[in-house]
């Protein structure tokens, strides 16, 4: 089990640079295993064409190292955090994709302006708030994990699997390793869709799509109604 988690985590950081997501090594994937309690990461700093299953890091819930020669990315800690505190997901991504991060850059939520962010995220895309100086002091990483679990208290990260962190870049979760890299590319494509809407002449303070149509678009492709694809 451990053993293809490992493949499945190898093949959807590689997959970050297929979909341009990433730049340089500015990106990581990771995917969990509950049953064992283990996480498997990206190697800190490694070059995507360079990874391998081997070359991937196993990691306990405490952040302990249990099986793998290099570092694990420096966001381990987050990825930890963003696992405990959200006990559906399945694999978490987090990239510097340019028009994200233009918008967690800019201190501004994505909002929904049309379906097809309908389609994926069930409303705007949340800013979290920046970490304080006492915060970065302590524990940065870890922090950042505890920044964006306070920012969805009460909220399902399952219809909103993406966050927005202030300053910083986004982070994407999913069911699966795989599912949180989709996750990652409909948050670029949304946000480049929205940065082009604006440029267009679109009100930046418009209230976007229709809450009718939010629900509309969302539900036929999630949950128990949803009848989107194939059975």
């Amino acid at each position: 089990m451990l053993a293809s988690l490992r493949e499945e985590v190898a093949a959807a950081n590689r997959r970050l640079v297929a979909e341009g997501l990433v730049t340089l090594t500015w990106g990581n994937v990771s995917g969990i295993d509950r049953a064992q309690g283990i996480f498997a990461i990206k190697p800190s700093g490694i070059p995507y064409a360079e990874l391998s299953a081997e070359s991937i890091v196993l990691v306990d819930l405490e952040g302990k190292v249990v099986q793998g020669d290099l570092r694990p990315s420096s966001d381990a800690p987050t990825h930890r955090v963003l696992y405990l505190a959200f006990d559906a997901i399945g694999g978490i991504t987090h990239t510097h994709s340019p028009f994200a991060t233009m918008f967690a850059q800019a201190g501004r939520a994505l909002p929904c302006l049309g379906t097809t962010h309908a389609d994926h995220f069930l409303g705007p895309v949340p800013l979290c708030r920046a970490l304080t100086p006492e915060e970065v002091r302590e524990d940065y990483e870890t922090n950042t994990g505890k920044v964006i679990a306070a920012e969805f208290a009460g909220r399902d990260p399952l219809s909103m699997p993406a966050v927005l962190q202030h300053y910083h870049a986004p982070f994407t979760w999913g069911g699966s390793a795989m599912e949180s890299v989709d996750n990652s590319v409909a948050l670029e494509a949304c946000a480049r869709l929205a940065a082009g809407s604006w440029r267009l002449g679109l009100d930046p303070l418009s209230s976007g799509l229709p809450s009718h149509l939010l629900e509309k678009h969302f539900f036929r492709k999630h949950g128990c109604a949803a009848y989107y694809g194939q059975k």
